[in-house]
């Protein structure tokens, strides 16, 4: 699921052993984080959303216009994470079955779909990051720049961007065979090493050195507050979850090797460790919102007294 290709790592080899624990492990580790990803966003947009309707912790009008511009950019992290895990699948069975069987759209789009959400999020993410350090150090400013409508605008644009940076994932991927062991089809992300290698180092550096580096600027970091924590630890997640499999890519654009998906493993365990990571992320966010949020925490307990609510009262009507 890296956006240039995180999937693409699963190349070829004779390590029979190997493609065996993987063709077991994989499907494991990715149907718990599919179920803590859907679940955990879920809740999550329920939260957002709820807060939108009733305007809840608004303390000032102007708190309350910068509170529901950062649920704005909340809100579009967790649809980049959910579209994400719904590619999720497709590349589990291509493990699973050590080839890629659902065709060359579906290549394709998993790959464009893989490398738009994870730009989008690290774009959203260095945005996120500048709003709070805006509304803790510079209110007043944070106030005339952070309205609702302009941070929609904002994250729209940024999905604008990320798509189009994806765009080479939707044009030149294709299904083929490995050249080194036939053992299968595979949705390769390019056929030759030096477009690989260009469209790999550009999305390295666009979506993701230079956003989260913005994220981390040391003005965020000089401000110690809860809200900047937050969306600096938020940063710190994506980073390190993603930072293995951005790693293993550049070290196999080095090598020359051209990555695929479908085929057996190539890089030994240290690929399983950069994968699981990747797709950890999906599942960061709402532990961290958990852990670093006493506002989420409030909300999310006063969703489920709600829900223990309503069942009490459907199970009290229906032996009455």
């Amino acid at each position: 699921m890296n956006s240039t290709g995180s999937e693409d790592l699963l190349g070829n080899s004779s390590d029979t052993s190997l493609g065996n624990v993987e063709r077991v492990l994989v499907p494991i580790l990715d149907v718990l984080i599919l179920l803590l990803g859907v679940s955990g966003h879920t809740l999550v947009i329920v939260i957002l959303c709820g807060r939108r309707r009733s305007g809840m912790g608004a303390r000032s009008p102007q708190s309350s216009m910068t509170g529901t511009g950062t649920d704005a950019l909340l809100l579009a992290l967790s649809a980049a994470d959910l579209l994400l895990l719904s590619m999720l699948p497709f590349h589990t069975a291509a493990v699973a079955m050590q080839q890629w069987p659902f065709g060359d759209f579906m290549c394709r789009l998993t790959g464009f779909l893989g490398s738009a959400c994870s730009s989008a999020s690290a774009f959203t993410l260095a945005l996120l990051a500048v709003s709070r350090y805006l509304t803790v150090v510079r209110p007043a400013r944070a106030f005339s720049l952070l309205s609702p409508c302009r941070v929609s605008i904002a994250a729209a644009l940024l999905w604008v961007l990320a798509c189009c940076l994806a765009t080479p994932q939707l044009v030149f991927r294709s299904v083929g065979t490995p050249r080194r062991t036939p053992d299968g089809l595979a949705c390769f992300a390019f056929q030759t090493h030096k477009d690989q290698l260009i469209y790999g180092l550009f999305h390295f550096l666009v979506a993701f050195l230079l956003p989260l580096h913005a994220g981390r600027a040391p003005q965020v970091e000089r401000y110690q507050s809860r809200v900047t924590q937050t969306s600096a630890m938020l940063v710190l997640a994506f980073t390190l979850c993603w930072l293995p499999s951005y790693g293993l890519t550049l070290a196999l654009l080095a090598d020359k090797s051209s990555g695929a998906t479908g085929a057996s493993p190539r890089n030994g365990p240290f690929t399983v460790f950069a994968r699981f990571m990747a797709t950890s992320s999906t599942v960061m966010n709402p532990i961290l919102y958990v852990l670093m949020s006493q506002k989420f925490r409030k909300d999310l307990l006063r969703l489920f007294k709600r829900g223990g609510q309503r069942a009490n009262v459907s199970v009290t009507m229906a032996a009455a």
